[in-house]
């Protein structure tokens, strides 16, 4: 099966890429930030949260890859492996079988295993996607929430002027003063907009990967899994063709044997 371990590499390198960035733009990222830390930072830790949760999805399936090369390989000890996530359908499908490193299908057990795949998969990339949209959600909660208090703020500078004062270098030095905090209101709605519109857009690049991921591994195992169930499908009653060498060498001397005695006979 193809090996996660390349879309884990891609990953990392964009996110190195977008380290690097944010490293030579410190300096003006550092003051949006400040802008309003406390949104900002919420922002960021939820852009954490989705970024661990993405590379969950690929990390996931190292051991469900394991677990289906143990079944395909024959080798003794899948009763001591941990019992899957993503394939749990398909292990309590075998039941028993599981025990004896071989398994049958029909086609009915086929897509019940694979519907309940496919949903397991499904749910794992709703959160990611349910991540994504809650940061585009906190860049624009944090644009109107800037711009209600530019708002608020413009409002009072306008009605605190006193038109009436003789020296208007006092006017406008009260003007100046009192839009200092309309532009500390801007500066929260652009930087709440541009870390999360910007997060958003990192963690849609990760979750495309991390889909990506789950779709090879899906379509292989259902490749994996049709031809088994062809084969099943095509022996007499849905039982299983003889696997094991010993079994068909014994086959062949209980023939040997039917054909002597019908010799002996004529």
């Amino acid at each position: 099966m193809n090996n996660p371990k390349h879309t884990l590499f891609w990953m990392t390198l964009f996110l190195a890429v977008v380290l690097t960035v944010c490293v030579l733009i410190y300096r003006p990222l550092q003051t949006a930030f400040m802008a309003n830390w406390v949104f900002n930072l919420l922002i960021v830790c939820v852009l954490v949260v989705g970024i661990i949760l993405t590379y969950r999805q690929v990390l996931v399936l190292f051991p469900e890859r394991r677990w289906i090369a143990q079944f395909r390989t024959g080798h003794s000890g899948l009763s001591v492996l941990q019992e899957p996530r993503l394939l749990k359908p398909l292990a309590r499908q075998l039941g028993e079988d599981a025990k004896r490193d071989q398994f049958t299908l029909s086609t009915l057990s086929l897509r019940t295993v694979l519907d309940g795949i496919h949903s397991r998969m499904d749910e794992q990339r709703e959160i990611t996607r349910y991540f994504i949209s809650l940061l585009v959600f906190l860049g624009l909660l944090g644009t109107f929430w800037g711009l209600l208090g530019t708002i608020n703020a413009v409002g009072s500078v306008i009605t605190g002027l006193d038109m009436d004062q003789a020296d208007f270098g006092r006017v406008f030095s009260d003007l100046q003063s009192g839009l200092l905090e309309p532009l500390e209101g801007m500066g929260t709605a652009f930087s709440s907009s541009l870390l999360g519109l910007g997060g958003s857009l990192i963690l849609g690049f990760l979750d495309i990967q991390a889909g990506h991921a789950q779709n090879r591994f899906y379509d292989e195992l259902e490749e994996w899994l049709t031809g088994v169930t062809n084969l099943v499908d095509a022996v007499d009653g849905g039982s299983p063709a003889p696997q094991d060498g010993s079994e068909l060498q014994r086959l062949a001397v209980e023939n040997q044997r039917l054909r002597d005695q019908l010799a002996d006979r004529e």
